[in-house]
């Protein structure tokens, strides 16, 4: 019996997609309350038709090779609400609710924590969000912190 992810992964809907030479496609994470964009990532078409599937986002780890459960480790899941296509058809936005209003690794509410501050020659980035939660909390085996 064929997967069923895998035989989704032929749908029409998903040859629609541009995906990049390694069979992916950027995907940015939008919280549908706030609009915050809380993070950036990767799908390759298993991905993405598994987020249909689960009605939570799903994505690929480059670094682990391998399809990734937002929250299988920590908990903090993504519940798709929208799934929308840009105009290039090469870009992928979530609209999102996060469980526990943790998206990043580092524990905090966004992976875009750091704002630039100054000018071209003595700009600096400084941390704009607090840590909502200790990663070595979250991930007691690996202590994951940036």
């Amino acid at each position: 019996m064929q997967n069923p992810t895998t035989s989704a992964s032929n749908a029409k809907w998903l040859k629609k997609v541009k995906w990049d030479e390694n069979g992916l496609v950027p995907v940015i994470a939008q919280e549908a309350g706030s609009n915050d964009v809380l993070m950036f990532a990767w799908m390759n078409r298993d991905a993405l038709a598994r987020t249909v599937e689960l009605g939570e986002a799903v994505y690929w780890s480059r670094s682990r090779k391998k399809l990734w459960h937002k929250g299988e480790e920590s908990g903090h899941t993504q519940k798709v609400l929208e799934i929308r296509l840009d105009c290039d058809e090469d870009v992928v936005l979530l609209k999102i609710e996060q469980t526990g209003g943790i998206a990043c690794h580092t524990g905090r509410h966004s992976c875009f924590f750091q704002k630039f501050d100054g000018d071209e020659k003595t700009g600096e980035w400084q941390v704009a969000e607090p840590v909502l939660q200790d990663p070595a909390t979250i991930y007691p085996d690996t202590a994951k912190t940036k």
